[in-house]
């Protein structure tokens, strides 16, 4: 080797090594680099966004379903079915938002824009529910501010890299076209760029897998001149977007597990709130009430004690039975977080069963408060907190890892929009049981005064469908297959 080529390659080893190669970009949209982009100089200011966001919509959709069954007059079964369609459609829309960041804007303008039309939604619901004149005569009037108050969450995201939904399309158009094509044995002979980065913007190479070899056939060249767009990207895929669509796929189950226990966390703003009203809400035998919504408040304190047992105990000690870096992987992290719900419906279902038993035995039913103490909840609320800090963190670790390099922000908001479909798979599940508990025009499980009804049926059915939902992620979980990706990115 010459002496001349130590310096070049010295000094090109020096530049790989500036840049992050994780796909990461800065405001300008240039690659991040390691020392100037980001860390934590820039942690204030994303804490502070996220503290004051999150702040706001939990303070509000805590008491959500007290101010539709208190000030709107709406049964206890329309107070959580309306709290869980806006809660659903709060987590939904952060998939427009991803598009939006991946294809057009980028993460600091998406969150920069929407920022500032929370802070009118916000202004809007607060004046709503203070001026006489604004307040909502109607739950369909009140519904279309909280929707608008939803729609400010548009700002999950991540980087610009073209369209993520044009390129996926595109893998299927070129598939169907290409149907009749026979798949090559020798897996090398699929097209892909010839250089060492991918073709697609902010994107690593990835490598090929052998699930849904259907889609392989977007990648094979058809031969022939005569074929004028013959490489057309809606007949021709590389590789690398074959897989990227593959890794949706694969992702997709995992997805669906997440529906069942967001429905199971999302009790939390709806009928543990119910619950709540109902038992005495003092603080010992002193004459201070606190809100029952304010219980939540235990569920944020599970999270701030779990997250540190979480990463100076479990995993340590899961290391060195496992080898694994993170000790766990997050599959098996999230599988636990499936498991510790299962046991804070069972924990909902025998209060409310001890509940119901003393109402009876003492005729408590016209009671406001029975004296039985809400601080009984609180075990609930902890498993909740201790159930997300498993599932929740470790979904949106795996839903980012396993996402191709280009499409992160969309996968990061699909793995969101398990929260929106679980508060409508709630909603869809309180119609269900009210329909088919109501006898003589009165619902037997979801009452409107739930002292005579049996919402304990309810959290023993959301732990039943728990435990089934248990069962097949553990299936799922065993099938899947991590992403490889080739190379780095700069």
């Amino acid at each position: 080797m010459a002496e001349d080529d130590l310096p070049t390659k010295a000094a090109v080893a020096e530049e790989n090594n500036v840049y992050t190669k994780d796909g990461t970009v800065d405001f300008r949209g240039n690659p991040a680099k390691r020392n100037e982009t980001g860390t934590w100089k820039a942690c204030p200011f994303i804490l502070g966004n996220e503290c004051c966001e999150r702040l706001a919509y939990y303070g509000m959709s805590s008491n959500l379903v007290i101010y539709f069954k208190s000030q709107l007059n709406q049964t206890s079964a329309a107070t959580a079915k309306n709290n869980s369609n806006w809660g659903g459609t709060c987590y939904l829309t952060p998939l427009l938002g991803a598009l939006l960041a991946d294809s057009y804007l980028g993460r600091y303008k998406t969150i920069a824009s929407f920022s500032l039309i929370y802070i009118i939604g916000m202004t809007l619901l607060t004046m709503s529910a203070s001026v006489p004149g604004m307040k909502p005569t109607s739950v369909a009037m009140a519904i279309a501010v909280l929707i608008f108050f939803s729609g400010t969450r548009l700002y999950r995201n991540q980087k610009p890299g073209g369209s993520p939904l044009t390129r996926i399309i595109q893998v299927i158009v070129a598939s169907i076209r290409n149907y009749k094509v026979k798949v090559p044995e020798d897996k090398s002979l699929l097209y892909e760029t010839a250089d060492a980065e991918s073709s697609i913007q902010g994107s690593r190479k990835l490598d090929h897998t052998n699930e849904f070899r259907f889609f392989d056939k977007a990648a094979v060249e058809v031969q022939g001149d005569q074929i004028k767009d013959s490489k057309s990207p809606w007949r021709l895929s590389t590789v690398t977007q074959v897989e990227e669509l593959k890794s949706i796929i694969r992702l997709l189950p995992i997805w669906a597990t997440g529906i069942i226990f967001a429905a199971a966390c999302s009790q939390m703003s709806n009928f543990f709130v119910l619950q709540g009203t109902l038992m005495d809400i003092r603080v010992g035998r002193s004459s201070f009430e606190i809100p029952a919504a304010s219980l939540s408040i235990f569920d944020i304190l599970s999270v701030i004690f779990w997250v540190p047992i979480y990463d100076r105990i479990i995993v340590p000690a899961a290391r060195k039975y496992t080898g694994h870096k993170n000790g766990l992987t997050t599959l098996q992290r999230m599988g636990i977080g499936l498991f510790i719900s299962i046991f804070s419906m069972v924990c909902a279902a025998v209060l409310e069963l001890i509940r119901l038993r003393s109402v009876r035995q003492n005729n408590y039913y016209t009671y406001e408060h029975m004296p039985m103490s809400v601080f009984w909840q609180v075990p609930q609320y902890f498993l909740i907190g201790a159930a997300e800090v498993f599932k929740v963190i470790g979904q949106l670790e795996f839903f980012y890892d396993q996402a191709p390099d280009a499409m992160r922000s969309l996968c990061s908001a699909l793995s969101l929009s398990t929260i929106a479909l679980g508060n409508y798979f709630n909603s869809i599940l309180v119609t269900i049981v009210t329909k088919m508990t109501t006898k003589n025009g009165n619902p037997e499980w979801i009452p409107n005064n739930l002292n005579y009804g049996h919402l304990d049926y309810f959290f023993w059915l959301l732990a039943v469908l728990s435990v089934l939902n248990l069962g097949v992620y553990l299936f799922i979980a065993k099938w899947y297959t991590y992403k490889k990706t080739v190379g780095t990115l700069r």
